[in-house]
């Protein structure tokens, strides 16, 4: 961490981190950060983004009900994408969500698939 104050822990205890010039709202995603970067030298995947946008729309009328920001979307090299979200546990308000994307946002994105580690 940079400056001089002492790291404050965010919601749920986690403990803001920066890597590679980038803040992250936990250690833990900073170093899943760190992992994909190692998985991206590797040739193992083809690319990845922070903070990707999912917005859930009511299937019948269209009307934008949220929008989620995922932790993470990985480029596969044949030409999926995995959305990643890091979770030191799961909330009741996360499993909301998740239930969401799965059942609003995925079936209108076949070439998706969403997971998350803990």
């Amino acid at each position: 961490m940079r400056g001089s104050k002492k790291a404050e822990p965010g919601t749920y205890h986690a403990i803001r981190c920066e890597y590679n010039g980038y803040a992250y709202d936990s250690k833990f995603e900073a170093q899943v950060s760190m992992e994909l970067d190692f998985r991206l030298k590797a040739k193992d995947i083809k690319a990845w983004d922070r903070q990707f946008v999912v917005e859930l729309r009511n299937p019948k009328t269209g009307q934008l009900l949220r929008r989620h920001k995922v932790d993470f979307r990985i480029h596969h090299h044949d030409g999926n994408f995995e959305l990643l979200e890091v979770k030191g546990f799961e909330t009741r308000d996360w499993r909301m969500v998740r239930d969401e994307i799965e059942v609003l946002w995925l079936p209108e994105h076949l070439e998706y698939r969403y997971t998350a580690t803990k």
